[in-house]
């Protein structure tokens, strides 16, 4: 019986297929938002029909969490990098990390922090989105404490103050950039992470 001309689209492994989906969702959701994308639209973006979506993700909001688990593993490995080498100074890796968060805050790359962005759009925090956002901004400041610890002269109380005000900056450089651009107060940053530093 004849069903017709042959499928052009390509049959890739349901691996490959994830990826392609989780690329297109990276790409909608951080630029033009959770609730305002669908997951047709995603779907079409990754070249796949939305059946095949479901049965990959089983939801959007399961979507979402996998679109946030990516990313922040992928955040994670980019802060080790620029953090990880013991043989430098911690002020050096602290500042190191600055540095890195400067150029990826630059002009037309950056629409804001996108765990934020998340933590606004689901506000449950029994939503696994919004754990894993969430578990990612506890992962930094305790990230940061374990640097401070090895600033000179720095017992545990003065290590988690010193974090503390550094994950500020963090977060007013993220929310300063996508409000005013990186001419705005967010160019004080680096100057403000010296200051918190070098004030023990």
């Amino acid at each position: 019986m004849f069903s017709g001309p042959p499928s052009t689209r390509t049959r890739r492994p349901a691996a490959e297929t994830r990826q392609a989906i989780l690329d297109a969702a990276e790409n909608l959701f951080y630029w033009h938002g959770i609730t305002a994308t669908g997951v047709d639209r995603v779907a079409a973006v990754a070249g796949v029909g939305p059946t095949t979506l479901y049965r990959l993700f089983g939801s959007k909001d399961a979507l979402v969490a996998a679109y946030v688990d990516r990313y922040a593993a992928g955040y994670r490995e980019w802060i080790e990098s620029l953090t990880a080498d013991e043989s430098r100074p911690a002020r050096e890796r602290i500042l190191a990390l600055f540095d890195g968060l400067v150029t990826v805050t630059g002009p037309d790359a950056f629409r804001g922090c996108l765990f934020l962005m998340v933590l606004a759009e689901y506000p449950d925090p029994t939503s696994a989105a919004h754990a894993s956002a969430q578990a990612v901004k506890a992962w930094v400041r305790t990230r940061l404490r374990d640097l401070a610890l090895e600033l000179p002269g720095r017992d545990a109380a003065a290590a988690e103050a010193t974090s503390d005000r550094l994950a500020l900056v963090i977060e007013g450089l993220y929310a300063s950039t996508a409000a005013l651009g990186t001419e705005g107060p967010a160019r004080s940053a680096q100057e403000l992470a010296i200051l918190i530093i070098d004030a023990h």
